[in-house]
């Protein structure tokens, strides 16, 4: 090769390297800083999409499982207040049956009536009771004053009678649909939240030969919010004595409390397992996202070290080479 002063091959070659190297121990410096195999687009464009994604569905996964919690909150102070209502109608059952004694006269059973109707105002008070402002029981019909929840959908209750035929009371059915899917989509993933008709479960019908039709909270199953007076029925809404409702009747209310809390119950278990679904999901979707994204640091390191190690002896090499000009001018001399 002949000695010039114009162009050092040379040099150029130990500069191409040092820059090469140079780039190289950047990217490593910029993935151990960040923990991140992917720190531009440029380095994996296909990665780094499929990447993208999978974080954006873990947010919503995250999301979903927040709205399991609340839904599930939501549920418990509803079987909650439901498990209060129980105690009342329980309450109000006993001092019916202690009524029945005939021991007791038309004053002692007057004392019954008035803690069973100060019993049917509370039970009208629980109707009214709501979790972050959205109503735990709905009536039937009427007009919304009071954040209730009114008339959806037709159900139908079967049920034994006194005589042991079987029954069908049709009534309305309530409820808030959660969705239990990242996407969105109620067919991927949604769960029905029963609100508790208390109109339908507090109200029973003529069970018994003579009974007449009865509400516990003051409203009639027919949906008027003003129930009319008559036939025992005071201008409150309320029985006039203890002894309009039969003990038959408490035991039919019974049942459908009973009912209602099963299905609570129900839905809490749907619930918990739907959670747990989510949980296992949110856990993979991330691993996933994390063999794209994370960075290796055991084998970022080695390359570190070995960019480290190129790009000192690219610079000793860079200035090695500038001198071999040098010869060329001592020729000159």
């Amino acid at each position: 090769m002949p000695i010039v002063v114009n162009t050092n091959t040379a040099a150029n070659t130990a500069s191409f390297n040092l820059n090469k190297n140079a780039e190289a121990l950047r990217k490593s410096l910029a993935r151990l800083s960040s923990g991140k195999r992917i720190t531009q687009p440029a380095e994996d464009a296909g990665g780094m999409a499929v990447a993208y994604k999978l974080d954006s569905q873990a947010k919503r996964t995250e999301a979903v499982l927040n709205n399991h919690q609340n839904a599930l909150s939501f549920l418990q102070v509803q079987d909650g207040a439901l498990e209060t209502v129980g105690k009342v109608v329980n309450r109000m059952g006993e001092l019916r049956t202690m009524a029945a004694d005939v021991t007791k006269n038309t004053s002692d059973i007057e004392n019954y009536s008035k803690e069973f109707r100060e019993l049917q105002s509370q039970l009208n008070q629980v109707r009214l009771q709501k979790f972050n402002g959205i109503s735990l029981f709905a009536v039937t019909g009427g007009t919304s004053n009071s954040g209730t929840l009114y008339n959806n959908a037709s159900a139908t209750y079967n049920y034994e009678d006194s005589t042991g035929a079987q029954q069908t009371e049709s009534y309305s059915a309530f409820s808030r649909v959660i969705s239990t899917h990242p996407s969105g989509i109620s067919s991927e993933g949604s769960i029905s939240l029963n609100v508790t008709n208390l109109t339908f479960v507090l109200t029973v019908g003529g069970i018994e030969s003579g009974a007449s039709s009865v509400n516990l909270i003051g409203l009639e199953s027919t949906g008027t919010s003003s129930p009319s007076s008559g036939s025992g029925i005071n201008a409150s809404g309320f029985v006039d004595s203890i002894t309009e409702i039969s003990i038959a009747q408490f035991t039919q209310v019974i049942e459908k409390i009973a009912d209602a809390r099963a299905e609570n119950g129900a839905e809490q278990q749907r619930l918990n397992q739907s959670y747990e679904l989510h949980q296992v999901n949110l856990v993979n979707i991330e691993a996933a996202h994390g063999r794209i994204m994370d960075v290796d640091v055991a084998l970022e390191s080695t390359r570190f070290a070995k960019n480290n190690v190129l790009v000192q002896a690219s610079a000793s090499m860079t200035a090695q080479a500038n001198q071999l000009t040098q010869v060329a001018l001592t020729l000159l001399q």
